[in-house]
């Protein structure tokens, strides 16, 4: 039980504070109390988590209930395929990710793949997903997008991100594109840090904003006032862009400023308000309401601030570990708070609730138009769909990043698996397994998994393997130079040349991470890198380890071909 209370006050004024807010909430098949109150109190909408989506069945009962409360609840999931799933977290996504459709690059496929989802969703009774991503993922080091971008070039990140928004349109759902101005320029991870672009407006405008221009300004890329292609909402980026002003872009008003000036007037959406770049923002402070003095602490400041920024729509976080309702609360009495005060106008408040109705009503007419009817059968249905779309593009989009290898099975045996990937993924909500899983599969409990996480497990790891006669399979995500997993990626390959690699991470950096000359600064490792067996798994999501593991077994079809900044074509860096 929250112990932030509302003190009384006039039912408009909560009515236009609960029409920002989007919160997160536990349960799977009961509402909280405080939640449903709200949703009859013109909550704006809520936010599903993992933890709420154990299956789509169950997830199907619940958006029942959500609407049972409030037809007028607008239901957000952050499912994006790949690497991040909410309502495919139990199982991981049936969807190869945004990484693998920009290999694949072929935008009828990434429309399909979008209608499938957006049928999913449809029939789970989820209106508006927090995707796609339209980050240009132009720094490799990038921990925090990688493979959720469709990849390092604006053009391609852009056509694939409004093929993507169509397919969602198509199948009936909402698309929300993120994280705007973009987060694909920095090596910090927002969740734990604040970012910043350090980009001139010129910069930003050539290679950030051309995927938020293609799905956001009338007409989008076709510039023929068609909006099949255009975003039901955007969500704005914790991130510093010094150019555009001093604060992060979802607490920046010259942010919401140049969204607008972009000729988008859908409700802009803020990243969850409890991640670490945003927390210095938060302080502890007494402020009036009509009745008493409260203490505004946490979440509440920094969503009074993103208000004032241009937010219509406040993403408070995850409840995991949490009271959710004192969540809530937080930002339910800073708001009250502010408008007792005169900070923040009411008509500001009810002007963003009407930019939310008005997506919800666009989002409703799809859904209506589709034929997909929500319900635990139909949804379990659509997964099915979704499953036989995924793993063909999986198919298509994992491969070996040396064309010339030959394609036929290079294990037919139980290997020795090291998992040299040691960070945790925030965006992802866990550290996935799945590749692990998909060896297992194919050859059974015989596969020794070594997963080294501190310095005395990883000198016991190597000397296992070193010495082992059984074929040695490598994950990688990051081997960033100098880092940890670089150091110990290059301490195998350099003692055992034989190993495999499936590299989990952004395909574009498998040029700098694996080709020609990558590794010859180490002691016993061959000058001609390309010689290294190494298959680009496009992320590690279920659909992309599953098709990497029958590329190594031979159990599917060819999958070669070049990546894009692999050692096989030139690059301008």
């Amino acid at each position: 039980m929250s112990d932030v209370t509302l003190a009384p006050v006039d039912d408009d004024v909560v009515r236009a504070v609960n029409g920002v807010l989007l919160p997160g909430f536990t349960g799977t098949d009961a509402l909280p109390a405080w939640l449903a109150a709200a949703a009859r109190d013109g909550l704006a909408g809520v936010v599903l988590f993992g933890h709420n989506t154990p299956d789509v069945a169950t997830t199907a009962r619940l958006t029942s209930l959500l609407r049972g409360a409030s037809p007028d609840v607008l239901v957000a999931i952050d499912e994006e395929g790949g690497d991040v799933s909410r309502i495919e977290a139990a199982t991981g996504s049936s969807l190869p990710g945004s990484a693998a459709l920009g290999v694949v690059d072929d935008v009828v496929v990434t429309e399909e793949v979008g209608a499938a989802l957006g049928r999913l969703l449809t029939a789970t009774g989820v209106d508006l997903d927090l995707a796609p991503d339209l980050d240009v993922n132009s720094d490799p080091d990038n921990p925090v997008i990688g493979v959720r971008s469709f990849g390092a070039d604006p053009a391609l990140v852009a056509r694939h991100g409004a093929a993507f928004v169509r397919g969602l349109h198509a199948g009936g759902a909402g698309a929300c594109g993120k994280h705007f101005p973009g987060h694909g320029a920095t090596n910090v991870d927002s969740h734990l840090a604040l970012p910043v672009v350090d980009a001139s407006l010129d910069e930003l405008h050539a290679r950030d904003l051309p995927p938020f221009v293609a799905t956001m300004a009338p007409g989008g890329l076709s510039g023929a006032g068609v909006d099949d292609a255009r975003l039901d909402a955007v969500m704005t980026a914790h991130v510093v862009v010094p150019a555009l002003g001093p604060l992060p872009a979802t607490l920046e008003p010259a942010v919401g400023a140049l969204v607008r000036e972009l000729g988008y007037d859908g409700p802009i959406v803020t990243d969850a308000l409890d991640m670490g770049a945003v927390a210095a923002y938060a302080d502890a402070r007494q402020t009036e309401t009509t009745a008493e003095k409260v203490s505004t602490h946490g979440i509440g400041e920094v969503a009074v601030r993103a208000v004032e920024a241009g937010a219509d729509l406040l993403c408070l976080g995850t409840t995991v570990g949490r009271d959710d309702e004192a969540l809530f609360r937080q930002a339910q009495v800073a708001l009250v708070a502010a408008v007792a005060s005169g900070r923040v106008p009411l008509d500001r408040l009810r002007a963003s609730a009407a930019r939310t109705a008005a997506a919800r009503t666009a989002i409703r007419a799809r859904q209506a138009a589709s034929g997909v009817v929500p319900s635990p059968e139909s949804a379990t249905a659509a997964l099915d769909a979704l499953a036989r779309v995924g793993s063909d593009v999986a198919a298509r989009a994992v491969r070996f990043a040396v064309p010339a290898h030959d394609p036929g099975p290079v294990l037919t045996a139980a290997p020795d698996v090291v998992d040299l990937r040691l960070r945790f993924d925030h965006a992802a909500g866990r550290t996935a397994q799945h590749v692990q899983r998909a060896f297992d599969d194919a050859f059974g409990p015989a596969v020794r998994h070594l997963r080294p996480a501190d310095a005395a497990a990883w000198t016991e790891a190597f000397d296992t393997v070193r010495s082992s006669d059984r074929p040695l399979v490598v994950l990688t995500r990051e081997p960033v130079p100098g880092s940890d997993e670089r150091a110990r990626l290059d301490a195998l390959l350099a003692d055992r040349p034989d190993a495999v690699v499936v590299h989990t991470g952004f395909p574009g950096a498998v040029a700098q991470w694996f080709g020609p000359g990558a590794g010859s600064a180490t002691p016993g490792l061959p000058d001609d890198a390309a010689r290294q067996v190494v298959v680009v798994a496009c992320g590690t999501g279920r659909a992309n380890a599953r098709a990497a593991v029958a590329l190594l077994t031979g159990t599917q079809g060819t999958a070669t071909g070049a990546v894009p900044g692999d050692a096989t074509e030139e690059e301008d860096r």
